[in-house]
């Protein structure tokens, strides 16, 4: 479930016993905040998320507050698996490029290392991703390391009526559709242009080591801007197809289904999750020598600036951090709490992008009517 949505939040009650101001409870959360200052304490959020239901599905959800570094260390990097998660001996692993081209393709994990190298530092975020009260973490920016797709396809030679990329994975599991069980691996599509994008890699590494096995070792596909489900893990094979791919995760699963009025009559219409949305969230506020800062992150297509709002108060221009600048990747913010007040507090935070859209809230109806499964 993909969702726009504005994360709010509420600090800690505290008691008459407290300390002066917004004293830290939990003096376990010390932790170093982006952008630091020497010796500030985390305050917990009140509204903390019930545990994980998913049953491994979804798994390694961190914490808002523990949030430390632009860079998310691959141990802390949320991770999703809808089937089964193949260990895969590298030495046997092997790639194919096949369907609608004329020279079929098979590549080892050493030809792959052998091509040219690039590396791209990417927010991944799962489209489900604040779409559960349990969900709100979903999210993690790693440089990741391998030889672009792009030139690949155009080596195996395209046919002209290829028109659809199909990138199918190692992890595999029974489907039924109406009444039939079948086997099916996981895949995904995009089209041919979207796949030809010189972003696209062949991963084999994150954060200059080998991709580790939860997150698809020994290659996956990174499609900067694409949200996680588009970034298949455990690749095994890629085909061309001339019609569109309608496997579970592109027909049945990860559809949004948004509801419009037009011309006063109700139209739903469903599309394949695909690209991220603009968004924003206030990741935890610290405190130091009695003065208080919120910081947070921001992404999506092209961030411009942040707000943020207390209580019910104004909309105020939060501080972006120039120091880490990448195309594909979230931006850090903060916001100096001047005259912070003892007691419980909502936060709020909303992006807006370069061409002045601003990231709707809960009650827009753009969320309000939209259906994402």
């Amino acid at each position: 479930m993909d969702s726009k949505d504005m994360a709010r939040r509420q600090l800690m009650r505290q008691g008459a016993a407290s300390l002066a101001g917004l004293a830290l409870l939990h003096s376990h959360l010390l932790a170093q905040a982006f952008p630091a200052r020497p010796g500030e304490e985390v305050i917990p959020w009140l509204d903390q998320p019930p545990p994980n239901p998913s049953g491994g599905v979804v798994e390694n959800l961190p914490q808002w507050e523990e949030l430390s570094s632009f860079l998310t260390p691959n141990d802390k990097f949320f991770r999703v698996a809808h089937y089964n998660k193949p260990v895969i001996d590298e030495k046997a692993w092997t790639l194919e490029i096949t369907g609608l081209v004329k020279q079929p393709k098979t590549l080892t994990l050493p030809a792959l290392k052998a091509r040219p190298r690039k590396e791209v530092v990417f927010t991944l975020e799962c489209s489900g991703n604040h779409g559960f009260p349990w969900f709100i973490s979903g999210i993690g920016t790693a440089k990741w390391a391998g030889t672009p797709l792009a030139p690949l396809l155009k080596e195996a030679g395209v046919l002209n009526r290829g028109m659809e990329v199909v990138f199918v994975g190692r992890d595999a599991g029974e489907e039924e559709v109406r009444q039939a069980k079948m086997p099916q691996h996981f895949a995904r599509s995009m089209s041919l242009v979207d796949a030809m994008n010189p972003n696209n890699l062949l991963c084999y590494e994150m954060n200059g080591a080998a991709l580790p096995q939860p997150h698809g070792f020994p290659v996956r596909l990174i499609a900067p801007g694409w949200y996680g489900i588009a970034n298949v893990k455990w690749l095994k094979r890629i085909e061309i197809w001339d019609t569109r791919f309608m496997g579970p995760f592109m027909a049945r699963d990860y559809v949004t289904i948004p509801e419009e009025q037009r011309n006063q009559e109700t139209v739903w219409t469903e599309t394949s999750v695909g690209r991220a949305l603009l968004k924003s969230v206030p990741a935890k506020v610290t405190s130091s020598s009695g003065k208080y800062r919120i910081v947070g992150a921001a992404w999506g297509p092209s961030v411009a600036r942040v707000e943020v709002q207390i209580d019910a108060g104004p909309w105020v221009a939060a501080t972006i951090d120039r120091r880490e600048q990448a195309d594909f990747a979230w931006k850090l913010w903060s916001l100096e709490w001047a005259n912070a007040t003892p007691g419980e507090h909502a936060i709020t935070s909303r992006a807006v992008d370069t061409q002045g859209n601003v990231q709707p809230a809960m009650e827009d109806p753009r969320i309000a009517k939209k259906r994402t499964y």
